[in-house]
């Protein structure tokens, strides 16, 4: 079985937000959850500032301190290394929420999507309401993508968390995670840890790499080289 992991080459990110945009279509994330995320910051005065962009997303950690405290088993470790997550399991207890050091499992405390279920206009006898076009697409919500259900729900039910999965949909059809495939930069590359010939391994090599809280022994599986 492949181990996958994610390079992403800070020199050649843009810090368009690509990633993030296109993961909320892709994986029907919700309105203030973030699979895929970036930290930005500008430090500097006048003429002389600089401007920081890192791209961040769940680390698929193979030491994963999520899988550890979940008492359940509803976040686990697949075969080809992913971190994914059962909601038939998962009780809500966030335990992983706590444990997790890099703050990307998120909890469903209402009903998901709120907007598209409410029944109130924008602008008074203006605009038609969330649920109106949610019900005129025929989907729960109007970008939804049904390829999502193909090992997970579509979308997540209240009171269970959801997170980041490398989008194991699209892995198990041999394709490439969305952020990947829509970064119009190329920046980000997606391949098997344990093939020695793999583009990763050798961007690793290469650059040498760099990961978030490494100190914490989660041993994470996004790996980031050179520079913004």
């Amino acid at each position: 079985m492949p181990n996958y992991a994610m390079v992403i080459d800070l020199h050649k990110c843009t810090g368009c937000g690509a990633c993030a945009i296109t993961c909320k279509n892709e994986n029907n994330v919700q309105e203030g959850f973030f699979w895929s995320n970036y930290v930005h910051k500008t430090t500097g005065e006048f003429p002389n500032v600089r401007f920081e962009f890192m791209p961040t997303l769940c680390n698929h950690c193979e030491d994963a301190p999520c899988v550890k405290a979940c008492p359940v088993g509803a976040m686990y470790k697949d075969k080809n290394g992913i971190t994914l997550h059962d909601p038939e399991k998962c009780i809500g207890c966030k335990s992983c929420m706590i444990a997790d050091p890099y703050g990307v499992i998120y909890f469903n405390k209402e009903r998901p999507h709120k907007f598209w279920n409410s029944s109130e206009n924008a602008i008074h006898n203006g605009t038609s309401s969330g649920k109106e076009v949610a019900d005129k697409a025929g989907a729960p919500i109007p970008y939804y993508n049904p390829e999502r259900e193909k090992t997970y729900a579509g979308i997540r039910p209240q009171g269970i968390v959801e997170k980041c999965t490398f989008c194991d949909h699209r892995v198990k059809d041999g394709e490439k995670p969305y952020c990947v495939e829509s970064c119009p930069a190329g920046a980000r590359i997606f391949g098997d840890l344990d093939d020695p010939h793999s583009e990763i391994i050798y961007l690793i090599s290469k650059h040498g790499a760099k990961q978030l809280k490494a100190e914490l022994g989660t041993k994470p599986k996004v790996f980031y080289i050179r520079s913004y």
